[in-house]
């Protein structure tokens, strides 16, 4: 005798593309996260070799690449950790406690996506003000304020158009997944 007898044969079907979905849309996250990685591993092994192995005459020049490779660092050990909550759980095997998982997931990184964006933000800016001081040294006047110009002009349209458009985006993806674990535990109730 079949468990689903009692039900429509269609329920069945929803349940099975529900998780597929719920599947699919991590599988993206998590893939985003991964290629980050991959990215930011790239980028800290290139400011590793800048700050070591080219001569700088300005300590403010390493000292600002040394804040830029350290606030790398920190944020590639965010994405790690993000990448691990949402990758080491199997959804078919206890979706129940998969869902715990992504509403603890999405709490903790709304919280810590805020406060630690502008600190990043801040750190980055700092290390190339400094590590520009001596690139810029002997550049005339107007370069250097289109260069700074464009730095801050850069940084603003990230936090303030682009930041927040990305995050909305992975919030209600995470809200999609998180909706439809909740109906398909509904229907096990």
């Amino acid at each position: 005798m079949s468990v689903w007898q009692g039900q429509p044969k269609p329920d069945r079907l929803s349940v099975d593309d529900a998780l597929k979905q719920v599947k699919k849309g991590i599988r993206g996250i998590t893939s985003k996260l991964y290629w980050g990685i991959v990215a930011m591993i790239g980028l800290i092994a290139g400011a590793f070799i800048i700050t070591f192995f080219f001569p700088f005459r300005s300590p403010a020049t390493t000292v600002g690449i040394l804040i830029i490779l350290v606030t790398m660092v920190m944020y590639l050990s965010l994405i790690v950790r993000h990448y691990h909550i949402l990758n080491k759980h199997d959804l078919t095997q206890n979706p129940t406690e998969y869902l715990h998982t992504l509403k603890e997931y999405q709490k903790k990184r709304s919280k810590l996506v805020g406060w630690f964006y502008y600190v990043f933000m801040l750190l980055i800016s700092t290390g190339l003000g400094l590590y520009f001081v001596e690139i810029l040294e002997d550049a005339p006047l107007y370069f250097k304020l289109v260069v700074y110009g464009s730095i801050a002009i850069w940084f603003m349209f990230i936090t303030f158009y682009l930041r927040p458009r990305m995050f909305k985006n992975e919030e209600e993806k995470l809200n999609l997944m998180i909706d439809r674990l909740i109906r398909l535990q509904e229907q096990f109730d």
